[in-house]
């Protein structure tokens, strides 16, 4: 069960990491025509704005597949140095900080999408975009994230309660130390 879950959100993740390439990829384009047509006199105009909302929102989603591959950083000073149950432990204690971490901010999240929608509250710019456009999948960003940590931890912690120690490294530890091991 707990590889199946794993499975299934780092194939669920590589989705929503294709789905956030492509919209990086069409900000870029976009940033890229308004450039050419500055050149010409002309501006599309708002590109800035667009294009740090977009990376607001891709760095929200791009979180979660960034765990599925543990690609975040991590200090591991003390890990290297005990056998596979206390790297386990360590791996565990790290899961349950960052989901935790995770959790406060997408619930800290909800008051600010909150309030926008209550307000329709519009970007005090030209374009005067309406906030919750960025917003709602800024949120719903983190809220995945949360939802990937707590399930990831969940199945590690099965992994590591039936023994199964390199199989929880796979899905929780320190990608550094994996790779020097090969």
């Amino acid at each position: 069960m707990a590889e199946r879950l794993l499975a299934g959100l780092r194939r669920a993740n590589r989705w929503v990491v294709l789905a956030v390439g492509l919209v990086l990829f069409a900000c870029a384009a976009f940033v890229l025509a308004d450039i050419i047509l500055r050149k010409t006199g002309s501006s599309l105009g708002g590109t800035d704005e667009i294009s740090g909302y977009v990376m607001a929102i891709a760095t929200s989603w791009g979180m979660a597949f960034a765990l599925t591959e543990l690609a975040h950083v991590r200090i591991d000073v003390l890990r290297a140095r005990v056998g596979a149950l206390g790297r386990s432990l360590f791996d565990l204690f790290s899961m349950i900080v960052l989901s935790a971490s995770v959790t406060f901010i997408a619930v800290k999240c909800w008051p600010v999408v909150a309030q926008t929608l209550a307000n329709s509250s519009r970007a005090n710019t030209a374009l005067e975009t309406p906030l919750w456009l960025v917003q709602v999948p800024w949120f719903a960003g983190w809220v995945w994230f949360a939802c990937v940590a707590w399930l990831t931890l969940f199945a590690a912690l099965i992994l590591v309660l039936r023994g199964e120690f390199e199989k929880s490294e796979s899905a929780i530890g320190a990608f550094a130390e994996q790779e020097n091991a090969l």
